[in-house]
């Protein structure tokens, strides 16, 4: 019998039922209980099942996680561009198809960063979220411009940073208009007129610091001081434009935060208020995905002039239209969605508020990061774009002045896309491609 006993007993012990009694006939004490339920648990904590099922929470937690950051996504279909393209550059398969597996590759890593974003602003606040989101809303434009400064390719960093404020001002806003005047006929589309008149002023002010380098070059006229001249008004109004987009922050986040209080509640509404993933995870994966986005826009910014001869499409055309298109991806299917759901107040958020932050942050940054690594990279972006990028803004302006919106205001941002879109596209055309008749006359005779 008391041997039947000790067994119960140490059989409770194990199991973590702690049997504590002052004395025993065969003698244990209370401190002899003590020290056998200590190695016990010891024995519990070290047990080699215990260890193999925390590997085991960990392995299907992470398999969670790589479900919502991978399979999260309609576009998840593209991600094997990613392993192609580096397979291809591996390989040294032609430079052109490396250059269309990196561009298929990064639409789906922009939008899953805008995604882990939102996942880490859930956690930290709206004050570290809003500029965690400012600085990595347009992740994918600042790499690529990063790359191309590095590289020295300032006509194609110009062209890629030009191209997004015309796609996020025409074809997002223009597409986002259109798609929710069209699903909401029978309903009165209103939005708030004061963030969107923040954003105007902006772009506007921009859009001067744009030009002012562009009249200073014609009404001097060409040379070498002329050159150094507009570099270094280049740089004095890239610093004006950064501490404007500051203010810009400070007065989002803090003075006048109840203007964008409406954009923040809609979002509560459509979104759940809790993260489906941890602030580690998705910070981990937002640096992994950081860091591949920066190999795919290595492999773009270096193959866009093989992928430009290949396919016979100007350079221009590649820079302002493809790769724009491809970095917006998630402002573009968000704005959209919005849009259906007649929130145009988000989706002006979205399409001005990235529009801003590429004319106000971006530009000038890659101005002063030039300064800083001797390259000569101004705001003189010509004529033809210059000229572009002003009656954008000024047609967007009048379109969001009245406060209300319907289908025809996007059925005419969306038309004046597609007529930029046509003379990038016909802009240095190679002489060998255009077959007619007469003889060729005009400004691309030359």
């Amino acid at each position: 019998m008391d041997y039947s006993r000790s067994l119960h007993e140490v059989s409770d012990l194990e199991n973590g039922h702690v049997l504590l009694k002052p004395s025993t006939k065969e003698g244990f004490n209370g401190s002899r209980s003590l020290q056998n339920v200590s190695s016990s648990i010891m024995r519990k904590k070290s047990d080699p099942v215990l260890v193999s099922s925390a590997r085991f929470q960990m392995l299907r937690q992470f398999f969670a996680n790589l479900q919502q950051v991978i399979l999260g996504t309609k576009m998840a279909v593209l991600f094997p561009a990613i392993p192609l393209a580096i397979a291809a550059d591996f390989y040294k398969f032609g430079r052109p198809w490396l250059f269309a597996l990196s561009l298929l590759g990064l639409a789906p890593l922009a939008e899953r960063v805008s995604f882990l974003t939102e996942q880490i602003a859930y956690y930290t606040g709206p004050t570290v979220g809003g500029l965690l989101n400012a600085t990595c809303g347009n992740a994918t434009e600042l790499i690529i411009a990063f790359f191309a400064l590095y590289q020295n390719k300032i006509h194609v960093l110009k062209y890629s940073l030009l191209g997004s404020i015309l796609s996020n001002l025409l074809l997002v806003l223009g597409t986002s208009l259109l798609c929710g005047g069209l699903a909401n006929l029978k309903k009165e589309q209103r939005y708030d007129r004061k963030q969107a008149d923040v954003n105007s002023l902006l772009l506007l002010l921009g859009l001067l610091c744009h030009m002012l380098p562009l009249m200073f070059r014609y009404a001097i006229g060409e040379g070498p001081d002329t050159f150094y001249c507009t570099l270094e008004l280049s740089r004095a109004s890239s610093i004006v434009m950064l501490l404007a987009y500051v203010a810009y922050i400070f007065f989002q986040l803090k003075t006048h935060r109840q203007l964008f209080e409406s954009q923040e509640e809609g979002k509560e509404e459509e979104e759940e208020e809790k993260a489906v993933i941890g602030f580690w995870s998705a910070f981990s994966w937002l640096i992994g995905m950081t860091m591949i986005i920066a190999l795919l826009s290595e492999y773009v910014v270096g193959t866009i002039e093989a992928a430009s001869d290949s396919w016979g499409i100007s350079v221009s055309f590649i820079s302002i239209i493809l790769l724009p298109i491809v970095g917006n991806a998630a402002e573009h299917a968000g704005s959209i969605i919005f849009a259906f759901k007649n929130k145009l107040d988000i989706s002006l958020g979205v399409a001005l508020g990235s529009a801003t932050q590429i004319s106000m942050f971006v530009v000038p940054l890659c101005v002063v990061v030039g300064w800083i690594m001797h390259v000569h990279m101004d705001l003189d972006f010509s004529l033809l774009e210059t000229g572009s990028l002003a009656f954008t803004i000024i047609i967007t302006a009048f379109t969001l002045q009245d406060g209300t919106s319907h289908y025809m205001k996007g059925v005419v941002l969306f038309l004046c896309y597609i007529v930029i879109a046509a003379c990038f596209w016909v802009h240095k055309i190679p002489q060998n491609q255009i077959t007619i008749g007469k003889p060729f006359t005009g400004v691309f005779a030359a």
